[in-house]
């Protein structure tokens, strides 16, 4: 009785909900899957992702399986919330490559009653916290971490090794350029590549 009369029902607060993991792991994916859901029950749901975000459409959010839903390129986090008004479901698609203040937009939208899908990895290449990720599980009600298969081992991978040389923090790309991998063939592949690479310097100062 006593919760009944402290609880306020006129307050319909919305949540944060995000799906983590490294490349190939299946999280736009299941983002596509949550938004599709909503949209099948007849919410009115908005997508955005970041408008460097190309590789397979300008205006889609495609999954590496070939899954897609129609969404909005954004320049930055601060649109979402003009774009956002009147939406019941608001979903984000690589959420590491926007600014800091998407992690207060996604909680100010979530303040208003509105429902925040948030996808994005939870490391980059190097195997540190990519951008406003940690800020985003930190202060979402729900955090979902999906895993992809490690290529060498087949054990769960939760690591994206990039084959390339390019030490660009954001480098967009598939299965030419990464690979995932579970921890022991993450730090594996990380030693076998700095040995490399210090061999090739010495190469080319012997030359």
């Amino acid at each position: 009785m006593f919760l009944e009369n402290t609880v306020n029902h006129k307050e319909q607060f919305g949540w944060i909900e995000v799906i983590c993991g490294s490349m190939f792991s299946g999280k736009t994916e299941e983002l596509i899957r949550r938004l599709k859901r909503a949209q099948f029950a007849k919410q009115r749901v908005e997508i955005f992702k970041p408008t460097i975000d190309i590789r397979y459409h300008d205006e889609m959010v495609i999954s590496h399986d070939a899954n897609e839903i129609r969404s909005t390129p954004i320049p930055a986090a601060a649109n979402i919330r003009i774009l956002a008004q009147g939406c019941d479901v608001i979903g984000i698609d690589e959420a590491q490559f926007f600014d800091d203040e998407i992690v207060a937009v996604c909680n100010d939208l979530a303040n208003s009653g509105i429902r925040v899908v948030v996808a994005g990895l939870d490391m980059d290449f190097k195997g540190n916290p990519f951008g406003p990720m940690p800020a985003l599980m930190a202060t979402a009600e729900y955090v979902t971490k999906v895993h992809a298969v490690c290529t060498r081992t087949g054990n769960l991978a939760n690591y994206s090794f990039r084959k390339g040389n390019s030490d660009n923090l954001v480098l967009l790309g598939e299965t030419e350029e990464y690979e995932p991998l579970s921890r022991a063939a993450y730090y594996k592949a990380m030693r076998e590549a700095q040995s490399k690479q210090k061999d090739n310097k010495e190469q080319k100062e012997g030359n």
